[in-house]
């Protein structure tokens, strides 16, 4: 397996996002989730830059703290200005940062468009492969 610090994060993360907006009812977000088997979709405005991101987790809280079927919006729930990454910074850097701050996801920006997101379903599926990945 290559340096884990000569691995770029455009190497592993996911580019095919799956984007919400704030005004998005939070079961029509699950609904996001679920159809496209994935653990949390990106909150984005009307011009595309990112805004937060809400997570499984997130869904959590919201049946806690409200009637699920309430037509709650996700500006509500969602995690505003998260931590993110950019294409180019080492997974190993990245990894430690996830550790630190306790996330799973991190969007991936080239300045404030999403272009992928990292999550730790990424790491283990880089970890778990045979096959060395070429920086």
């Amino acid at each position: 397996m290559d340096d884990i610090e000569d691995v770029f994060v455009a190497r592993l993360m996911t580019s095919d996002l799956h984007a919400v907006t704030p005004d998005t009812l939070v079961e029509d977000a699950a609904a996001v989730l679920l159809d496209n088997d994935i653990s949390s979709t990106l909150v984005v405005d009307d011009e595309g830059a990112l805004i937060g991101i809400l997570t499984t987790t997130d869904f959590v809280d919201i049946v806690a703290k409200s009637q699920p079927k309430a037509e709650t919006t996700v500006e509500r729930y969602l995690t505003r200005d998260p931590i993110t990454a950019s294409a180019q910074d080492s997974v190993s850097a990245v990894a430690k940062m996830m550790v630190e701050h306790g996330i799973h996801h991190v969007p991936v920006v080239d300045g404030d468009k999403p272009i992928g997101i990292i999550t730790t379903s990424d790491f283990a599926a880089y970890v778990s492969s045979p096959e060395t990945v070429s920086p």
